[in-house]
C-alpha cells in the first residue's frame, strides 16, 4: 500500500548538514509504503517505509529522509508494550565530508592511522566499523600514555590520575567505551548523530593530549632560544 503526502507539513527534529546541529525540518512531500511478505507456516514479514523530502526551518536547505521499520526488529518499553526499531537515513549523509584534524600529522603513527581509518568508515556510512574504530582509538590513547589497568575502564580512570584527562573527560570517554563495546561485541550500528558526537569528543581529546602540547613545546622552545640569543 502506498500513501502520498500523509506526513506533509509535519515538523521533525533531525541533524542539518548546513547548520551543523539538530534543527526543526518541515516535511515538504512524503510517500509512505507498507507491505507484508508471506514467510510460510502462517508467518509473515511486515514492513513500513517512509520517504520524506524535508526542509530545514533555519537555513532552508532541502534533504531527504528515509525511515524503515519491520516486524522483526522491536524492543520492549513496558510489561506488555513493544515498539518497532526505526532506522533513519538522511541524504546527503550528515557524516560525509568529515576531514581529519588540521595537525593530525603530529599524532603518533599508530594512533593517526586508526583515527584516519575511523573517519573513513564514518564518511562511508559504516556505523559498526566506526563504533569499533572509536574503541580502538581509546585503546591506542591509553596504550600510548602507558595507562595501567586490566581493562579499558581502569585504563581510562588511570589517565585521570596521570593528569592526561579531567574527571569530566573520563566520564565522556566511558560513554564512548560503551559505544565501542556495543559495536564490537553486539554488532550494534549506532546513529550518525551518536558517532559524530563521539568523534567530536575524540578530537577534543587528541587536541588536548597531543596537538596543543606539541605546538606549545615548539613555540616556547623558540622563545627560550630567543632569550639565549
Amino acid at each position: 500500500m502506498i500513501e502520498h503526502n500523509k506526513t506533509k507539513d509535519k515538523e521533525v527534529q533531525v541533524s542539518c548538514a548546513q547548520c551543523k546541529a539538530k534543527t526543526w525540518h518541515k516535511v515538504v512531500s512524503s510517500v509512505d509504503e507498507s507491505g507484508s511478505d508471506d514467510m510460510g507456516g502462517g508467518n509473515s514479514f511486515d514492513w513500513n517505509a517512509h520517504y520524506q523530502t524535508i526542509q530545514c526551518q533555519g537555513c532552508k536547505t532541502f534533504s531527504f529522509r528515509e525511515i524503515l521499520t519491520n516486524s522483526e526488529e522491536f524492543y520492549q518499553v513496558g510489561p506488555d508494550k513493544w515498539e518497532y526499531i526505526e532506522t533513519e537515513t538522511l541524504f546527503p549523509s550528515r557524516t560525509e565530508g568529515r576531514v581529519p584534524l588540521k595537525d593530525a600529522q603530529v599524532l603518533p603513527e599508530q594512533l593517526r592511522r586508526v583515527y584516519i581509518e575511523t573517519i573513513s568508515s564514518l564518511n562511508n556510512r559504516q556505523p559498526v566499523l566506526s563504533g569499533i574504530g572509536v574503541r580502538a582509538i581509546l585503546e591506542t590513547i591509553c596504550r600510548d600514555n602507558k595507562a595501567d589497568g586490566k581493562d579499558l575502564y581502569s585504563k581510562i580512570n588511570h589517565l585521570v590520575t596521570a593528569s592526561v584527562l579531567t574527571r569530566d573527560g573520563a566520564e565522556i570517554l566511558h560513554m564512548l567505551r560503551n559505544l565501542g563495546n556495543d559495536a564490537a561485541h553486539e554488532v550494534v550500528a549506532h546513529s550518525a548523530e551518536q558517532l559524530t558526537l563521539a568523534m567530536d569528543v575524540i578530537e577534543h581529546v587528541l587536541q588536548g593530549a597531543y596537538i596543543l602540547p606539541h605546538h606549545a613545546k615548539r613555540t616556547f622552545a623558540d622563545k627560550r632560544d630567543d632569550r639565549k640569543a
